[in-house]
């Protein structure tokens, strides 16, 4: 487990062979190192904070779920793992610390849900989903992932770009 938090972008963490415990244990000590006790989890100078649930509490376990959890019901909003975007999990951070210049897109979207601020990396179609709170100071960090299937195939990431606003939130 501790194998894992040595690996660095582009690689993806080895954690198919583990029982469920452990692999949470590990997922989670990559989370707290590069998240949850990061004191510089900023995109520029804009702090970073866990998503609220539905109460408004800001909740570090939600944003955890979010972060390995595909969401596979919309409706009771049910969450089960997902290997793709948790073998990702060290990508976060090195993808908010804007370490990557090369075919990387930050833009800002006016979406049904309010405005959206997303990094996408091109080379490996991962994409991380930010919102801007109304002040405009700091963010939410609601989701990570990697794009596949039908929205890789569709140019999902795209698509949204030539609809940018022409301020990044």
């Amino acid at each position: 487990m501790p194998f894992n938090l040595l690996k660095k972008y582009n690689e993806l963490l080895d954690i198919i062979g583990m029982s469920e415990p452990q692999r949470t244990k590990s997922l989670q000590a990559i989370f707290n190192r590069d998240i949850r006790d990061n004191k510089t989890f900023n995109l520029g100078v804009k702090p970073i904070h866990p998503t609220p649930d539905e109460d408004g509490v800001l909740k570090v376990e939600t944003l955890f779920d979010h972060l390995t959890k595909e969401m596979v019901d919309k409706i009771t909003r049910r969450r089960e793992f997902d290997i793709h975007r948790a073998v990702r999990l060290h990508w976060v951070r090195f993808h908010i610390e804007q370490q990557k210049k090369e075919n990387m897109l930050l833009f800002s979207v006016n979406e049904p849900d309010g405005i959206r601020t997303y990094i996408y990396d091109k080379d490996e179609k991962y994409v991380i989903v930010l919102e801007p709170l109304r002040n405009n100071t700091s963010y939410y960090l609601l989701s990570a992932y990697h794009l596949r299937g039908k929205d890789a195939q569709r140019d999902k990431m795209i698509k949204k770009y030539k609809r940018k606003l022409n301020v990044i939130y």
